[in-house]
């Protein structure tokens, strides 16, 4: 895998348009191809659950925008929601490096991730090769978890 130099920053609620904006970029053929692409609603889901203090930038070396992700408390552990990689940069190598950024920290704090990702997405290829265990689906979503992994001490 190729090395992406980045670096993940604190977002702001002054980022929610050009996140909305990415997410749109990065969503909008999953939600046609399942007839579900409606920009208003997608504004108010994504309005509704955008947690500014848990969201972070993926930022480049050269101090353009990646990406976001969000990762955050959820019940009994942390939900991982909005990873969105700019289309440029998908299918490169960056997504596995930043979620196994996001694994390693899930792991030192021995929580499990909980995600769901629209059916019949390539998202769900990418969570299966990354360790995520498919636990159900529901009409428009499939949800999966990963369970922290525990450090081998030699």
């Amino acid at each position: 895998m190729k090395d992406h130099s980045f670096r993940l920053e604190q977002a702001s609620e002054q980022d929610f348009q050009r996140l909305f904006e990415l997410r749109l970029l990065t969503m909008r053929e999953s939600l046609e191809r399942i007839g579900r692409f409606h920009e208003r609603r997608a504004f108010e889901r994504f309005r509704k659950s955008f947690r500014a203090e848990y969201t972070r930038l993926i930022v480049l070396s050269d101090g353009s925008l990646g990406g976001c992700v969000a990762l955050g408390p959820s019940d009994d552990g942390l939900l991982l929601e909005h990873f969105y990689i700019s289309p440029a940069l998908q299918s490169v190598g960056l997504g596995t490096q930043i979620l196994q950024t996001l694994l390693a920290e899930a792991d030192e704090l021995g929580l499990v991730i909980r995600l769901s990702v629209l059916k019949h997405s390539d998202a769900g290829r990418f969570y299966s090769r990354n360790g995520f265990t498919n636990t159900g689906a529901d009409e428009w979503d499939v949800y999966y978890e990963r369970s922290p992994q525990k450090k081998r001490h030699l």
